[in-house]
């Protein structure tokens, strides 16, 4: 279901789907568990956040003390649904205007206020701007990313975080690598294993984060709901790095729970590819030494110390994208062999 709605989004081009701070808090506090200095000394830019609706302003903002960050940046497109229904941030503008028609900035560099300690009352973006050393100022541009103006600030950042255009998915990711930056972005369910992106999952250049989201707010205020979204990052954290307990292939066959597999003598083999089809990840055996197809979740419990991405269909020219069993066309899969394995 869901990600039919995402698809219509798509298509129509529709990108206002808002993170919720709770999905950002859970998400980011996995980065300090595994490294408290991630982002100390760190320039952070939202580069798709109105900086006074944002909730990924908003976080680090009021973490930016205990963050150690050097810089927090944000900005904001032409025509954002939500640009400041509550507040007028430039004195010349008339209310009916506010910034609607005038994409900005935030660049935050000191918070003195002492409600830095976790809490996540309503940010006061005026307070902020009464440190001098705090700035305000207007876009020459309409605030899209592949600006000039936003590709500067790119430049200048160490770390991007936000949930970028979902239209404009694969070209974001890619103006992002092209810089060479950390990044934790959110992406739709199919995005990894797409063309482009894919290469960088299998060269272990990016990988997926520690949660899926699937709730979003949509500019009115009411909550929408996707099937899964996944967060796509290349910043270390400690999940990926655990390796799935698993079981010899004839336990797995004897004792799995799914009825796909349980009581069959071996694995299905592809007609097309050397390699047996695992339909499920917790079903991966541990004494197979060849290659494996198995579902695109698997990406979410990916260890590459444990496992080596050999490819997927479209990777491996497999028919067009397909692998075939018993002349059945099967499910999208990720080709995968444990490290060591023959």
């Amino acid at each position: 279901m869901a990600n039919k709605n995402l698809t219509k989004a798509k298509s129509a081009k529709n990108d206002e789907f808002y993170t919720q701070l709770n999905d950002i808090v859970k998400e980011v506090q996995a980065y300090l568990d595994f490294d408290r200095d991630v982002f100390r000394g760190k320039t952070v830019l939202c580069p798709c956040d109105d900086p006074y609706e944002s909730n990924f302003f908003k976080y680090f903002a009021l973490r930016f003390n205990s963050l150690g960050l050097k810089k927090l940046i944000a900005t904001c497109y032409v025509g954002s649904p939500i640009a400041n229904k509550q507040l007028s941030l430039f004195d010349d503008e008339p209310v009916e205007d506010k910034t609607t028609k005038n994409p900005h900035k935030i660049e935050i560099t000191e918070i003195t206020d002492t409600r830095d300690n976790g809490s996540y009352d309503l940010l006061n973006i005026q307070s902020l701007l009464k440190n001098k050393k705090n700035v305000l100022t207007r876009l020459k541009g309409d605030g899209d990313f592949r600006s000039e103006e936003v590709t500067k600030l790119r430049d200048e950042a160490d770390i991007i975080v936000t949930n970028p255009p979902f239209s404009l998915f694969r070209e974001f990711l890619a103006w992002i690598v092209e810089a060479k930056k950390q990044f934790l972005i959110i992406s739709n369910v199919n995005a990894p294993t797409s063309k482009e992106i894919f290469p960088l999952v299998k060269e272990n250049k990016i990988w997926l984060g520690n949660n899926c989201t699937r709730w979003f707010l949509t500019p009115n205020g009411t909550l929408f709901e996707t099937a899964r979204t996944y967060w796509l990052t290349n910043l270390d954290h400690g999940r990926r790095h655990q390796p799935l307990s698993l079981m010899p292939s004839s336990n797995v066959l004897r004792y799995s729970k799914h009825k796909e597999i349980k009581g069959k003598k071996e694995f299905d083999k592809y007609d097309n590819y050397d390699a047996i089809d695992v339909p499920f990840t917790d079903a991966i055996p541990s004494d197979y030494k060849g290659v494996m197809g198995v579902p695109i979740s698997f990406l979410e419990k990916y260890c590459p110390e444990q496992f080596e991405i050999i490819g997927n269909e479209y990777d491996l020219n497999i028919d067009k994208g397909r692998g075939y069993i018993n002349g059945k066309r099967m499910y999208s899969r990720v080709f995968i062999k444990h490290k060591g394995g023959s």
